[in-house]
């Protein structure tokens, strides 16, 4: 749980790394949570639930896919390739499943390394 909150303490925050794990638990818990939401909003059919939590997690979902981008050497600009139907979202995906540089890279030190903050 660790990991989601870590990544809503950084919730602007697009400069450095994130490591594949900080990404993919972020995302699990995101969408965890967000299944609870809409099964709540139909339960109680309201519908508005899920819509402010999606509203309320947007840019720190953004900000983590963009370090995690940054941590595979690969501009935060990379995610517009999304915009290509199908295609985009599968090369995103293999770009955020893959091993992280582990060298220092123009975003900074190797988050798996680098000491806890």
């Amino acid at each position: 749980m660790h990991w989601y909150v870590d990544v809503l303490k950084k919730y602007a925050v697009f400069s450095g790394r994130a490591r594949r794990q900080e990404y993919w638990m972020f995302t699990l818990f995101s969408l965890i949570i967000s299944i609870l939401l809409t099964i709540l909003d139909s339960a109680l059919d309201i519908g508005f639930l899920s819509t402010i939590y999606g509203l309320a997690v947007l840019l720190p979902s953004l900000a983590v896919t963009v370090r995690r981008l940054h941590d595979t050497s690969r501009s935060g600009w990379w995610i517009l390739i999304t915009l290509i139907p199908l295609v985009g979202a599968i090369i995103l995906i293999v770009f955020l499943a893959s091993e992280g540089k582990p060298e220092a890279n123009e975003y900074g030190p190797n988050p798996k390394y680098a000491p806890a903050v």
